[in-house]
């Protein structure tokens, strides 16, 4: 069974806007934080998931715009999954980080 291109893409894009309305938006500091001091713990947090989150990023751009990759299933399969599990890690480190720094 073949998936189509489209679903990892529109996963993947999906997952970066998540993690960044969490990030910019203050989706994270409102889900997490009630004191001053929590947001700065929070900023450090942050940091560290966007790491990950940079990680997906490109592996996600790789797999969309380089023209070695569109064609190559296998090439874009690998990518998509790479930057879909990023981005799931990305998201679980703001959540568990989140969470303990309360």
């Amino acid at each position: 069974m073949r998936i189509s291109p489209v679903i990892p893409a529109v996963a993947s894009l999906l997952l970066a806007a998540l993690w960044g309305l969490s990030v910019f938006a203050g989706w994270g500091v409102e889900a997490f934080c009630s004191d001053p001091g929590c947001v700065a713990r929070l900023d450090g947090v942050v940091r560290l998931s966007s790491l990950f989150a940079a990680a997906a990023a490109c592996c996600t751009a790789v797999a969309l715009l380089a023209p070695g990759t569109r064609g190559a299933g296998h090439r874009f399969a690998a990518l998509m999954t790479a930057a879909v599990t990023a981005w799931v890690v990305a998201e679980g480190v703001l959540f568990v980080g989140g969470l303990l720094v309360r």
